[in-house]
């Protein structure tokens, strides 16, 4: 099996590149999605967060941790085992398909590389993605920023990804960018 991770800064895209995949039959695991149901069905990592910011409210919480790199690791290190732990078990459920796509946003980051045999990079520029950012969750350009500048710059992301999708334009030409990657990974039947 195929493993194979898609990355890329916030509002780059990574959804709907997911989406794409999802479309063409692939068993595509987001992250985000995983860390959210995590943080509000386990009772045990609710706690954890509870004590640590005092409210289990996300917005509150992104909030705190994206004026504080420290709260924001201790976060990450409060959510981080769970979510490699069932990205693990989503690879042993799927080991009898060709491929499988994992979105991971903090890729990098977390420094999870290695759990991938090829990394998709989805890259829009960052004056694109703070447009994106301050629409879709209706962000201030400060706080959107934050969000930004939070991860690791995307151009050092660019050396290090096996492919690069460039989200910059409409859906058509994304869809195409997808096929030409799934081709290149020679997946389609």
């Amino acid at each position: 099996m195929l493993k194979i991770a898609i990355t890329g800064n916030i509002a780059c895209g990574k959804s709907e590149v997911e989406e794409f995949l999802g479309k063409q039959g692939f068993s595509v695991l987001d992250t985000d999605k995983a860390a959210h149901a995590l943080s509000e069905s386990n009772i045990e990592i609710r706690k954890k967060i509870y004590e640590k910011f005092k409210t289990n409210d996300r917005t509150e919480i992104g909030k705190i941790v994206f004026s504080n790199p420290k709260l924001k690791q201790e976060l990450e290190d409060i959510l981080h085992p769970p979510i490699k732990k069932r990205i693990e078990d989503f690879f042993d459920s799927k080991k009898f398909e060709k491929a499988v796509f994992v979105s991971v946003p903090l890729l990098y980051e977390a420094g999870w590389e290695s759990m991938f045999d090829k990394v998709i990079l989805v890259a829009a520029s960052d004056d694109i993605r703070l447009s994106r950012l301050m629409k879709r969750n209706n962000f201030s350009r400060k706080h959107a920023l934050k969000r930004i500048s939070s991860q690791v710059p995307q151009s050092e992301k660019l050396a290090k990804a096996d492919f690069v999708i460039n989200n910059e334009d409409n859906l058509e030409h994304l869809g195409a960018e997808v096929n030409k990657v799934i081709e290149s990974l020679g997946l389609h039947e």
